[in-house]
């Protein structure tokens, strides 16, 4: 890519379980699908360690599988929303409304990649 026309960009991670997956493969792994009426906020978070321990615990949990994203987002969007701290020093996200969500999608640039995954028949303690 050309410096000149280079744009500053944000790595988000984002855990998810297999029905929001299949909805981003929908997409072509370009965009996030809209929240339900009870997720007033989509929250990516700041780290792949975070990513995983929500993916691996909670996702494998909840739905059976759970899968850690990667994916950029231009740092002029996301400059508009502070880091949460939600636990321990390594538990940040970002914090989005629902209804600025179709916005982050269009700021994301290149593919939402898939870098890990977890099942509950080969979970381990």
């Amino acid at each position: 890519m050309n410096t000149k026309t280079q744009e500053a960009l944000v790595t988000l991670y984002r855990p998810t379980g297999p029905k929001e997956l299949e909805l981003v493969a929908q997409s072509g792994y370009t965009k996030w699908p809209p929240r339900l009426p009870e997720q007033p906020i989509f929250y990516p978070v700041t780290n792949e360690e975070y990513a995983v321990q929500i993916a691996r615990d909670w996702n494998v949990s909840a739905s059976g599988s759970g899968f850690v994203t990667r994916f950029h987002v231009r740092k002029s969007f996301m400059d508009r929303y502070p880091v949460q701290c939600v636990g321990g020093e390594m538990h940040t996200e970002w914090w989005i409304p629902a209804e600025e969500q179709e916005e982050m999608n269009s700021n994301i640039v290149g593919l939402i990649e898939v870098i890990q995954e977890f099942h509950a028949e080969t979970r381990t303690s």
